[in-house]
C-alpha cells in the first residue's frame, strides 16, 4: 500500500549511555566523509597527489561549520536575541541544527585557501574536484533536518506531504496535517547538481574554477523556488525572504564567472605536482678535470693535436 504521507521520526537523539547520538550530528559527518572521498578522487585523476583534499579537508569543514552557523545566527537574529528569543546559548548549540549553506560555502572556502597554502597547491583545481561532493554533502545533510522537523515549507495535500508534530509547526498552521517536503526536494536537487557537474566537466573540460561556480550557480537556482515554499520566520526585503535575494545576487555572480573565464581562460590548467623536483648534481668548482674521470678530463681539456691544427689554420 502507498502511504498518504510521509511521516517524521519519532526521536532524533540516541543515548549511548551518558553519550547523546545525534541524526542531525551523525548525516553532516556522513556527507563530508562523502565529499572528501570523491573530491580526493577526482583531484587525483587531474594529477594531483592522493591526501591532498584530505589535508585541505582538514582547515575547510571547520571553517565551514564555523561559517554556516555564523550566517545562521546573523540572519535569523531574531531566533536568538528578539523578543522571546533562545538566547546566546542556543545559538550555540549547532546541533540542534541550522546551517547557512552561504556562510559555509564562504568560510569553508577561506579555510580551504589556508590549506591549499600549506600544502603548495593552487585553490581553483581543489574547488573544481570538490564541487560535486559538496552537492552530495548538502544532498546528505538535509536528511538531518527530516529528523529535527525543521526547514519544512507550506501545506499540502500532496501524496509526499511530510507529515509534522504541532510542536514543530509555526503558529497559524495547527489545523493542517502535512507540508511539503523542503528538505527532500532540496536533496534530490543536490544529488542532480552533482551528476550535471560531473558530466559538464567531462563532456566541455572545465577548469579554472568553473566547475564550483556552475556548482554555485546551480544550486542557487534551485534554492530560489525551494526557499518561497518555506514558513519557518525569517528576515525579507521588500516582501520576499533574505536568502532568496541571497540566491540572485550570488546566482548572477557565480554566472559572470563562468562567462569571464571561459572567455579569459578556455580549457583545463594543469595540476602541478606539490613535490619538488630534485636538484640537478653539480660539478664543484675546485674539482680537477682528470679526478672526474676520462669523460670530464676530455671534455675540458683542448686535444694537443687539434691545438696545434687550429693555430697553423
Amino acid at each position: 500500500m502507498i502511504p498518504a504521507s510521509l511521516p517524521s521520526p519519532s526521536q532524533g537523539v540516541w543515548l549511548l549511555g551518558p553519550v547523546p547520538l545525534r541524526a542531525y550530528a551523525l548525516i553532516i559527518i556522513v556527507g563530508i566523509i562523502v565529499a572528501v572521498w570523491l573530491g580526493n578522487r577526482r583531484y587525483v585523476a587531474r594529477g594531483g597527489a592522493p591526501g591532498t583534499i584530505t589535508d585541505i579537508a582538514i582547515w575547510a569543514v571547520p571553517f565551514g561549520i564555523i561559517g554556516g552557523r555564523l550566517y545562521h545566527v546573523l540572519s535569523d537574529s531574531q531566533l536568538y536575541f528578539g523578543e522571546n528569543g533562545a538566547g546566546f546559548v542556543a545559538a550555540l548549540r549547532i546541533w540542534d541544527g541550522g546551517l547557512g549553506i552561504w556562510g559555509a560555502v564562504t568560510v569553508g572556502a577561506l579555510g580551504a585557501w589556508i590549506g591549499a597554502r600549506r600544502a603548495h597547491v593552487a585553490l581553483p583545481p581543489v574547488g573544481d574536484a570538490i564541487a560535486p561532493g559538496i552537492a552530495l554533502a548538502q544532498a546528505i545533510g538535509r536528511w538531518g533536518n527530516w529528523f529535527n522537523q525543521e526547514l519544512f515549507g507550506a501545506p499540502t495535500t500532496l501524496p509526499w506531504g511530510l507529515e509534522i508534530d504541532l510542536a514543530n509547526r509555526p503558529g497559524g498552521y495547527e489545523a493542517y496535517e502535512t507540508f511539503h517536503p523542503t528538505f527532500l526536494y532540496e536533496s534530490l536537487w543536490m544529488v542532480a547538481v552533482a551528476v550535471i557537474l560531473i558530466w559538464a566537466d567531462r563532456r566541455f573540460t572545465m577548469g579554472h574554477g568553473r566547475v564550483f561556480a556552475l556548482y554555485v550557480l546551480l544550486y542557487c537556482v534551485g534554492r530560489l523556488w525551494i526557499e518561497s515554499l518555506r514558513i519557518d520566520s525569517a528576515n525579507t526585503i521588500l516582501g520576499l525572504r533574505l536568502n532568496i535575494w541571497t540566491s540572485i545576487a550570488v546566482g548572477l555572480g557565480a554566472l559572470a564567472y563562468l562567462v569571464i573565464s571561459s572567455r579569459m581562460r578556455p580549457g583545463r590548467e594543469v595540476i602541478a605536482s606539490s613535490v619538488p623536483e630534485p636538484e640537478a648534481a653539480t660539478q664543484p668548482d675546485d674539482q680537477d678535470p682528470k679526478e672526474a674521470g676520462p669523460d670530464v678530463a676530455d671534455a675540458d681539456t683542448p686535444d694537443p693535436d687539434e691545438t696545434a691544427k687550429s693555430t697553423v689554420t
